[in-house]
This record gives C-alpha cells, sequence and structure tokens, in this order.
C-alpha cells in the first residue's frame, strides 16, 4: 500500500508529540482480509494508568476535489474502526488532517454532521510548523 504524501510530517510530529510509533504501517490479520492503517503508536500515560494507544490514518487531501477525498476518508475510517473493534479493540482509531483542510471543509455543518455521526477521531498536522496542532476525540 503507498504511503500518503504527508506520512512521514505526522511520523515526526507523533513523535514530537511524545507518541512512540509501535507499527509502521499497522498491520492487521485475523480478519478475511489483511488491512493497513497508516500507523501505530503509544504514549505512557502515568506508571499507575498504562498506555494509550491509537491507530493513524494519514489523510492529505491533496486530490482534485476536498469534497471526493472526504468521502473516501470517512468510508475508510469507518471501515478501519470497525476492523480494529474486531482484532485490537483496545486501539482507538484518529484519522489525520491537514489544518487547513481542518479549518476549511471539516468545519462546515454537513462536515460535522457526518464526522459525528461517523464518530471520526481527528488529529490536526500543521504542514509548515511539521507539528500536531489539535487532537479532537
Amino acid at each position: 500500500m503507498a504511503k500518503d504524501k504527508y506520512h512521514e510530517l505526522v511520523k515526526q510530529a507523533l513523535i514530537g508529540d511524545g507518541w512512540t510509533i509501535t507499527h509502521d504501517p499497522l498491520r492487521l490479520s485475523g480478519l478475511a482480509r489483511p488491512i493497513e492503517i497508516g500507523l501505530g503508536a503509544e504514549k505512557l500515560i502515568g506508571a499507575q494508568k498504562g498506555k494509550d494507544v491509537i491507530a493513524v490514518e494519514i489523510k492529505s487531501f491533496l486530490g482534485l476535489s476536498e469534497l471526493y477525498e472526504f468521502y473516501g476518508a470517512v468510508g475508510q475510517f469507518s471501515f478501519y474502526k470497525e476492523a480494529l473493534e474486531e482484532v485490537e479493540p483496545i486501539r482507538v482509531l484518529f484519522l489525520a488532517v491537514p489544518l487547513p483542510v481542518y479549518e476549511g471543509l471539516f468545519q462546515e455543518p454537513i462536515s460535522q454532521k457526518v464526522l459525528s455521526a461517523h464518530e471520526v477521531k481527528i488529529v490536526v498536522y500543521d504542514i509548515k510548523r511539521k507539528s500536531i496542532v489539535k487532537w479532537k476525540k
């Protein structure tokens, strides 16, 4: 599977945000078809609390239509979310999107309704600053 254009940027931004990359890509087996999600990561949240374990699917939204990219991203997120619940239910899935897309398309009322209906968790990355700027759970 081809990596997204900003795969390495998001990977480094997650590391800078205190995450340890555990899988690149995260391969899910035990299903009818093997699936690859962009990254798997974990972060220690305290000696007594254990760690957060996440999967991150990275999207650049560089196609001809942001709306078409949105359709694909939400569908892919929904599919991956169900697959994770089957084989790694402890892992929380996030969709990584660039800041301008988050501030634009993702803030439109219909987009907000769709994202809420599909329970899409979002991590926003800034291409210029090469950093994570927002987590929306």
